[in-house]
C-alpha cells in the first residue's frame, strides 16, 4: 500500500516537472512548482506524514536557492501564525472551565419537547460557536453534545455529526476567527471584524437557515425516529447540566472583553491612531495572556495541550511553499492566464474565483486550497484588477465547498477521526459525498447569489447577457 502510494506521487512529479516545462518556466519556477505540488499530494497520500513533506519542501527551496531565509520568514505569515497561537489558548481557556456547555446547557435542554426547534437551534449553536471561536474548537465540543444526545437516545449518530460539520463549515466564514481561511483573507485582504459581519456574517446567516431546511427534508426519518425516541424518555436529562460557578463567571468576563475588543479593533485603531490589525492581533494576545494568568501554576499545561503545534508549524512551510511561488513569478503567470482567459470584469472573475477554489478545496484541505489562491489574488492586485468581491468569493468557496467531501475541510477531518477513535463511528467518502454533495449546491448557489446581489454585480452580469 505505502509503496502504491509512493509510485502515485512519483508519476504526480513527474507529470508535473513535464508540464511545466511544456509550458515554457525556467528551473526556478520549475522547482517551486515540482515542490508546490509534492507537498500538496504527498500531503493527501501520506496524511499523517504531511509535517514531513512540509519540511523536505521548503528545506529544498532553500537549498536551490529558489528561497533565501529573508522571504521564508516573510512568507511565513507569522502574524496569523502568532493570531491562531494566541487564540487557541484562550479558547482552550474557556472550553477546559466547560464555558461553552455551560451555554448549551442552558440554551437547549428547555426545547427539547420540539425536537425540530432543539436540531434547529443545535445546528446555530453550531455555526455560531463556529464564527465566534474557530472551526476545530467548536466541532469539539458540539461533538461531545451530538455523542451525548445520540448515545442517550440510542439512535444512530452519523447524519447528525453530518449536520453539525456542516453548519460549523457555513458558520466558519462570518467572522475573520471562524477558520484559518478568515484569519488568512483579513490579514492579507486588509479586512477589519467588522468587515465580516457586514459582508459575510448576512450570507453565512442565510445559508445555514438554508441547511436547516435541506437537513430537515434529507434526514427526515432520522429526525423522526429522534423524536419518538425524546418522547419515549421525556422524564430524563437529555444533556449534562453545567453549574454556574466562579470560573464561569470568569470565562464570561473574559470572552466578552475580548470578543468586543475584536468586534470594535478596526474603530478603535482608527481612534488611536494605530496601524492596520494592531488591535485585532492585541485582542488575541490579552485573551492569551489573562488566560494564562488565570490558570497560574497549569499555565504551562493549558499551552502546551491547548495549541495545536503540529498544525500550526505544518501552516508556517506551507505559508513558506506557496510564497515561493510568487517570489518566483509563478502567481503572476497564473494571475495573467486567469485575466487573458475571462477578461477584467469583476462580474466574471468573481464567479471565477469562486468555484475554481472551491472545486480545490473539496478535494484538498481548503486551507491548502486558499494559502495557494491567495497570491494569485494579491498578484491581480498588482496587474490593477482588483475586487472586495474577490476576497469574499474566496472565503465563501473555500469554506461552503468544504462540506463537498469528507477531506474538504479541517473540521471535517477532525470530526470523522474523534467518531472513529473514541465512537468506533465510521463515515464512509462516498457516505459524506451523498449528502455532501446536496448541502454544497444548494447553499453554494444561494451565497453565490447573495454575493453577487451585495457587492451589485448582478446588474453588470445581466448586461453582459443581455447586452
Amino acid at each position: 500500500m505505502p509503496e502504491n502510494k509512493a509510485f502515485s506521487l512519483a508519476l504526480i512529479v513527474l507529470a508535473v516537472v513535464a508540464t511545466s516545462y511544456s509550458l515554457g518556466f525556467d528551473e526556478k519556477q520549475i522547482v517551486a512548482i515540482v515542490i508546490m505540488s509534492s507537498f500538496i499530494a504527498g500531503t493527501l497520500l501520506f496524511w499523517d506524514q504531511r509535517l514531513a513533506f512540509a519540511f523536505l519542501g521548503v528545506s529544498t527551496l532553500l537549498v536551490s536557492g529558489v528561497l533565501d531565509v529573508e522571504h521564508f520568514v516573510h512568507f511565513a505569515s507569522l502574524d496569523i501564525i502568532a493570531f491562531l497561537i494566541a487564540m487557541m489558548i484562550f479558547i482552550g481557556y474557556l472550553e477546559k472551565n466547560k464555558f461553552f456547555e455551560f451555554l448549551l446547557s442552558r440554551l437547549i435542554p428547555p426545547l427539547a419537547s420540539n425536537p425540530k426547534l432543539m436540531l434547529a437551534v443545535l445546528l446555530l449553536s453550531s455555526a455560531f460557536f463556529a464564527a465566534v471561536v474557530d472551526e476545530v474548537t467548536s466541532i469539539l465540543f458540539m461533538l461531545s453534545v451530538v455523542f451525548n444526545l445520540t448515545g442517550r437516545l440510542r439512535i444512530n449518530p452519523v447524519p447528525f455529526i453530518l449536520m453539525v460539520v456542516f453548519a460549523t463549515n457555513i458558520g466558519s466564514s462570518a467572522t475573520a476567527i471562524g477558520n484559518p481561511i478568515g484569519v488568512m483573507i483579513a490579514l492579507k485582504g486588509g479586512f477589519s471584524f467588522s468587515d465580516f459581519l457586514s459582508n459575510a456574517a448576512p450570507i453565512s446567516f442565510i445559508s445555514v437557515l438554508i441547511l436547516i431546511l435541506v437537513c430537515f427534508f434529507v434526514f427526515r426519518k432520522e429526525i423522526a425516529e429522534m423524536r419518538g425516541r425524546i418522547f419515549e424518555m421525556k422524564k430524563e436529562k437529555l444533556f449534562e447540566d453545567v453549574q454556574m460557578d466562579f470560573s464561569i463567571i470568569k470565562s464570561a468576563l473574559l470572552f466578552f472583553s475580548v470578543f468586543t475588543l475584536l468586534v470594535l479593533h478596526h474603530q478603535i485603531e482608527e481612534m488611536l491612531g494605530l496601524t492596520k490589525n494592531n488591535i485585532l492581533l492585541g485582542a488575541a494576545f490579552l485573551g492569551a495572556g489573562m488566560a494564562i494568568l488565570l490558570e497560574m501554576e497549569k499555565a504551562r499545561s493549558l499551552v502546551e495541550s491547548r495549541v495545536d503545534w503540529w498544525t500550526l508549524t505544518f501552516f508556517i512551510m506551507l505559508f513558506a511553499s506557496v510564497g515561493a511561488l510568487k517570489y518566483v513569478g509563478v502567481t503572476s503567470w497564473a494571475a495573467d492566464r486567469i485575466v487573458s482567459g475571462f477578461g477584467t470584469a469583476p462580474e466574471i472573475l468573481t464567479g471565477v474565483v469562486f468555484i475554481s477554489s472551491g472545486i480545490i478545496s473539496a478535494v484538498l484541505d481548503n486551507v491548502l486550497a486558499v494559502a495557494t489562491f491567495i497570491p494569485v489574488l494579491e498578484s491581480m492586485g498588482a496587474l490593477g484588477i482588483s475586487s472586495d468581491s474577490f476576497w469574499w468569493a474566496l472565503l465563501f468557496g473555500g469554506t461552503f465547498f468544504g462540506n463537498l467531501t469528507v477531506i474538504g475541510s479541517t473540521a471535517n477531518i477532525v470530526a470523522v477521526g474523534i467518531a472513529e477513535r473514541n465512537w468506533n463511528v465510521k463515515i464512509g467518502f462516498l457516505q459524506w459525498l451523498r449528502v455532501g454533495a446536496v448541502v454544497t449546491f444548494l447553499t453554494v448557489s444561494v451565497a453565490l447569489f447573495l454575493l453577487y446581489a451585495q457587492s451589485g454585480l448582478i446588474e453588470s452580469l445581466l448586461g453582459g447577457v443581455y447586452g
